[in-house]
């Protein structure tokens, strides 16, 4: 099996794990709200389709990045940033950055959040599913 076909299996058998244990339990959370009061921190307009990289990249982004991130990366007030915005468009945070951010972490510069914690388990070719689908969501709402 290739390492996409790995990292995809391993993303959806991610997501099943994660539903099923909630994103109370998912590692790397410095959740200073209740869940109920961290709401989304930008409108998004979901695509009417996804290529079959970015829906696995949806599936990922769910699994380990939504907790803080939002569904649909649209952020979440006092835990995370929105990802469908002007600061991550591609020729300001390249996808080489959100490699890194999931890699190594990164010290908080744009936002009020705090540092991010690397990501444990995605491997390159899972973040760029990942960015892919952040991509799609990013041009449906005019930032490219």
């Amino acid at each position: 099996m290739n390492r996409v076909a790995i990292g995809v299996f391993a993303a959806v058998v991610g997501a099943g794990v994660y539903v099923m244990m909630g994103a109370a339990d998912a590692p790397n959370v410095a959740d200073t709200k209740p869940a109920a009061e961290a709401g989304p921190l930008v409108d998004v307009i979901i695509p009417a389709r996804f290529t079959e990289q970015q829906a696995m990249g949806q599936i990922a982004f769910e699994a380990d990045c939504a907790v803080c991130h939002g569904v649909n990366a649209v952020g979440r007030d006092g835990v995370g940033p929105p990802l469908v915005h002007k600061i991550y468009e591609p020729s300001h945070h390249g996808d080489e950055a959100f490699q890194r951010a999931v890699a190594l972490g990164v010290q908080a510069h744009h936002w009020p959040f705090g540092n991010m914690a690397a990501i444990e388990g995605l491997t390159r070719a899972d973040v760029e599913m990942i960015i892919s689908y952040i991509r799609a969501l990013q041009v449906e709402n005019g930032i490219n």
